[in-house]
């Protein structure tokens, strides 16, 4: 059942479509699963959601929104770029659940939804960005080797990030995720 504590119905039906989806993907994220976890009635699920596939939606959005928020946090405080991708990329997270975002593009169900595809496109996409943006300014203060390519080093620490998710997971250990970021990170600093 779900234990945060939610203002209102939509919210806690959110709530609960989300940590689903993140655990069992769309197929095992059933209506009654996510009553359940939520605690809400049937009648009042479908009264604030036409069913499934609108309240999954919401629930990746609002997934797309807080990836956002959180990685704009730590890419909006003070210090080098390459100081700001590295608490982006070292911040905590859950390495062996795995990204939420990331998880839900191995989803045949999710893919081949242009409505639910949309909102991880446009977050990998938003990310590429801002971080290639960091970089921008690095390279601008000297920081960064002039002459490289931001928008692809920002594409690679994205792949970076979601393919350690992935060696973590397969290892049942977050140092391949770790070494994955050490990695990119030396990468970054070197000078030619």
């Amino acid at each position: 059942m779900y234990t945060a504590v939610m203002e209102t119905t939509p919210d806690r039906l959110i709530e609960s479509t989300r940590e689903l989806l993140w655990e069992r993907g769309y197929v095992g994220t059933s209506p009654k699963a996510i009553q359940q976890r939520s605690g809400v009635g049937q009648g009042s699920m479908y009264h604030h959601f036409s069913g499934k596939p609108e309240l999954a939606l919401a629930a990746v959005r609002r997934t797309a929104e807080q990836m956002r928020e959180t990685a704009e946090r730590e890419l909006a405080l003070p210090g080098t770029a390459v100081e700001r991708v590295s608490r982006y990329l070292r911040r905590e997270r859950d390495v062996l659940r795995g990204c939420p975002i990331g998880r839900l593009t191995q989803d045949p169900e999710v893919v081949t939804s242009p409505q639910l595809r949309a909102p991880l496109d446009e977050t990998f996409e938003w990310l590429r960005g801002r971080l290639a943006d960091v970089l921008a300014e690095g390279q601008a203060r000297d920081e960064i080797a002039p002459g490289l390519d931001t928008g692809d080093i920002a594409a690679a620490l994205v792949a970076v990030l979601q393919g350690g998710y992935v060696l973590a997971r397969a290892a049942g250990s977050a140092a391949p995720f770790d070494h994955a970021v050490s990695g990119a990170l030396a990468l970054l600093t070197q000078r030619a």
